[in-house]
């Protein structure tokens, strides 16, 4: 960990879409909520050819078109502008490269965050230009966006570019999900709370579920998701990291090697899903069209432009092989054009042993407890309750549910956007939030099974109405085992 906060961000990609969308208005956030060092400054960097006043009026641009009213007001945008500096470079660009490492130089006043908000491919190239300019060694670190790599065997390309310039305690890897405060509220549920640890194992739990639903295509991504699809663009990082905290063990402390040390475990636990076991095991889709709220929306392929056999939904059946889980199953589900946007996690807890209500007619569901991310933030654990009344036909139960509302339980607690907690997390440098190396590795290494045995097996995407819930194997994917999905 450095042991100051940084005081100069750089951004390479700065002109893109993720910055425009989610970077510089986190960054406007955490400036205007002073939470930044005083003299902190920003480079961003990019093929744009744009000098600092140029970029400044186009981050203007964006701030009032991306922030809300009640966020924003005319100082704080004025004095967020004045700590932006840009510089276009482009790699292949000998002069243009060190000019950009001179301009970094010239601003550095202490440490340096460096934000690779580029390509993949880029990572490695970019470090050794770090480094060879003298701004990889101590007071820097480096934070990179996924994916990491495309299957293992890039992945470890990636790292090791990387690795050779920074050391691994300067490397902060992004999942964007691990900022959001619905899913680091999941550690307070666990931990905080005598109520729900000790039943969360197999003795208690009868199943799980974690659902990353999303009603849109591929909105002009389509040349990235089509080489990617939804197992290497959502399953290998957000559904992975969601299993990690909902399945790992107690970390002794809060701290980044505690939290990761107990998130490697459950990865490192995961059955591999290979061979003929993806039949059974697995299900992948591709929507056609059909209509998402009423709004009829074109197929994949439509959108596309061509023919393609990349899956745009994919279903798992996982099982977590140590004590707290043996048997129970973990059912993994995320698509594109489904019929709600949601990201949550459902846990079913076991039967009641013996129903003392089972002469009376009374029907008894089992518990459950559900963890709502997005879109709205709440938790709901379902019990059984009597049904008013009399009984004179027989006593009648019923499921009600306890509802914690978040966002009304902190009605006047500003929301923030993942990228704002993230930021401030890289430049104090804490890498709680942060995915490590060996993480990143062992994730696509149970993914990479997965897909071999798509291939070895002959497994193609299956088609799904855009609007429903997925190709109707799914349904078997849990019916077979006696469960079913929660939609």
């Amino acid at each position: 960990m450095s042991a100051r906060p940084a005081s100069l961000l750089v951004i390479f990609g700065a002109t893109g879409d993720l910055a425009q969308r989610m970077l510089l208005p986190s960054l406007y956030g955490l400036f205007r909520d002073e939470l930044l060092p005083k003299s902190f400054r920003i480079l961003g960097t990019a093929r744009s050819e744009l000098d600092d006043a140029q970029f400044r009026a186009a981050v203007e641009d964006t701030l009032r078109k991306r922030v809300p009213g009640e966020d924003r007001d005319d100082a704080s945008i004025t004095r967020f502008l004045g700590a932006l500096h840009y510089q276009n470079a482009a790699l292949d660009d000998a002069t243009a490269a060190q000019t950009l490492t001179a301009r970094i130089a010239a601003l550095r006043d202490g440490d340096v965050l460096f934000h690779l908000s580029t390509a993949p491919r880029f990572y490695a190239p970019i470090c050794e230009l770090l480094g060879a300019a003298g701004l990889a060694g101590a007071g820097t670190r480096v934070m990179l966006e996924k994916p990491i790599g495309h299957d293992l065997a890039s992945a470890l390309a990636i790292n090791d570019g990387v690795t050779r310039v920074f050391d691994e305690s300067q490397v902060f890897r992004v999942d964007h999900y691990l900022g959001k405060e619905g899913v680091q509220n999941l550690l307070a549920l666990r931990f905080g709370n005598a109520l729900f640890e000790p039943l969360w194992n197999a003795r208690h739990i009868e199943q799980v579920q974690i659902t990353v639903a999303e009603t849109i295509g591929v909105e002009g991504r389509g040349d990235y998701y089509d080489h990617s699809g939804a197992s290497r663009d959502m399953l290998q990082n957000h559904l992975l990291q969601l299993l990690c905290l909902a399945a790992m063990e107690p970390p002794a402390h809060f701290d980044p090697s505690a939290v990761r040390n107990e998130k490697l475990k459950v990865l490192r636990s995961l059955r591999p899903i290979v061979g003929g076991d993806v039949v059974t095991h697995s299900v992948a889709g591709q929507y056609t069209a059909g209509a998402v709220d009423g709004v009829a929306v074109p197929g994949y392929r439509d959108e596309l432009g061509r023919d393609s056999g990349t899956e745009t939904y994919i279903a798992l059946r996982a099982h977590v092989d140590n004590w707290r889980w043996s048997g129970v199953p973990f059912y993994l589900r995320t698509g594109k054009r489904m019929p709600r946007r949601c990201t949550e996690i459902y846990l079913q807890f076991r039967a009641v042993p013996h129903s003392i209500f089972a002469g009376t007619g009374a029907h008894t569901d089992p518990n459950a407890l559900v963890i709502t991310l997005q879109p709205e933030e709440r938790i709901e654990l379902s019990l059984m309750h009597k049904t008013p009344g009399l009984d004179r036909s027989g006593l009648k139960l019923s499921r009600v549910t306890l509802d914690l509302d978040v966002h009304d339980a902190f009605l006047h607690s500003r929301r923030r956007l993942a990228y704002e907690r993230l930021y401030l997390d890289a430049i104090e440098g804490n890498g709680t939030l942060f995915v490590r190396r060996d993480e990143t590795e062992a994730a696509w290494q149970w993914i990479d099974g997965i897909l071999d045995g798509w291939r070895t097996q002959g497994v193609v995407p299956k088609s799904y109405p855009a609007g429903t819930w997925g190709p109707s194997n799914s349904v078997a994917l849990t019916e077979r085992h006696g469960h079913s999905w929660r939609e």
